[in-house]
């Protein structure tokens, strides 16, 4: 079968999923895009930009889109030459945190919602995200002051469902891992450099290993879309004789590279709905120190969690300090890990997205 796929911010999850998709699908995949930046505009331009620059749209049997475009607006104008849609939703307007300063624009919530709308199928990354947009859905409603259009709730829950992304992850090292007490561990933070994955956290959890005495080395990757934060350049100072390495890596073998060197990846995110630099990570052979909340503790397998999730700042600092003062006894975990990310391959999951988009052919 042919799919058209549209992804208006083709950058960081977003396009791990598109690329993953048409390398792994079956079926064939024309990929569209747009870079990703100004994901506002995105959202309320990208399907006008579409319009005119996508194949015929009766030569494909059916439509793929991610949550940061205006679903609706593109069908409707497409007219009925539109095949069914499946829209995949990596986040969602309705609960994503604010960014300091920033005030809430409904009409992004309400984009979300007709793009729900207008689709015929729409998955989530996991169970975490699903349940946050249905419990935050009929509050954001209510906001409406009068005339509440209600019904939409159960109209777009009884079309989605929860499909992990795959994950394009590195061949196992079947040996045991390096015990990296050689040298001092070295940390790995490999997310986006914007305030919700929290940075600022990220760093005062060092400052406090510091004061403990711990000891470690450092290398901050992860996509900086536009200007550096300011927590990142006083890091960059601080902890200089540190760093190893300073920024986003372009080429995949090298981010991959660093990945294996590291020992330990840490996340602070306030906002986190699957996490694929986290299996990323955690795949090459870091020990992974996650929040107790958000998706994490549906990504990483039950047994791991009282190893690997902590609670709080304070939690953090303590677990951090023993991993670099006892690092070769977490080996066994830390290799059991990396097997059980096996799961999120695309390998191991195209089949239900191949299946999934047979069906959608067939939506009436």
């Amino acid at each position: 079968m042919r799919f058209l796929f549209l992804e208006s911010f083709y950058g960081g999850s977003h396009q791990e999923f598109a690329d993953g998709l048409v390398a792994h699908s079956r079926h064939h995949i024309d990929l569209v895009t747009l870079p990703a930046r100004f994901w506002k505009w995105r959202m309320r331009g990208a399907a006008l930009y579409f319009l005119k620059k996508v194949p015929r749209l009766q030569d494909y049997d059916g439509l793929i889109t991610t949550d940061l475009i205006g679903l609706s607006d593109f069908k409707a104008l497409a007219g009925n030459v539109c095949p069914p849609t499946l829209a995949y939703f990596h986040e969602n307007q309705l609960t994503y945190p604010l960014a300091p300063g920033e005030q809430m624009d409904y009409q992004f919530g309400f984009t979300d919602i007709t793009t729900a709308l207008a689709a015929d199928v729409i998955r989530f990354n996991s169970r975490t995200h699903l349940t946050a947009f249905f419990d935050g859905l009929p509050g954001f409603l209510r906001m409406m002051p009068e005339f509440r259009p209600t019904w939409v709730v159960d109209t777009i829950r009884s079309k989605s469902d929860v499909l992990y992304p795959g994950c394009r992850l590195p061949k196992l090292d079947v040996t045991q891992p390096d015990d990296h007490t050689a040298t001092p561990p070295l940390i790995i933070w490999n997310h986006r450099w914007e305030f919700d994955k929290c940075p600022e956290d990220f760093f005062a959890a060092l400052d406090g290993l510091l004061v403990k005495g711990g000891d470690f080395r450092l290398a901050l990757l992860g996509e900086n879309c536009q200007t550096v934060p300011k927590v990142f350049i006083r890091a960059r100072e601080r902890y200089k004789d540190k760093i190893l390495h300073y920024g986003y890596v372009a080429s995949r073998a090298a981010y991959l590279d660093w990945l294996k060197q590291g020992a330990i990846v840490v996340s602070t995110a306030q906002q986190e709905n699957f996490g694929i630099s986290v299996v990323e990570a955690v795949r090459s052979g870091c020990f992974p120190l996650l929040p107790a909340s958000l998706a994490y503790p549906e990504v990483i397998p039950e047994q791991f969690h009282p190893h690997v999730l902590y609670h709080d700042l304070d939690d953090l600092v303590i677990r951090l300090h023993r991993l670099v003062n006892h690092y070769a006894d977490y080996q066994a975990i830390r290799f059991n890990l990396a097997k059980a990310m096996e799961r999120y391959a695309w390998n191991n999951v195209i089949e239900r997205y191949d299946s999934l988009l047979e069906s959608l052919v067939h939506v009436s």
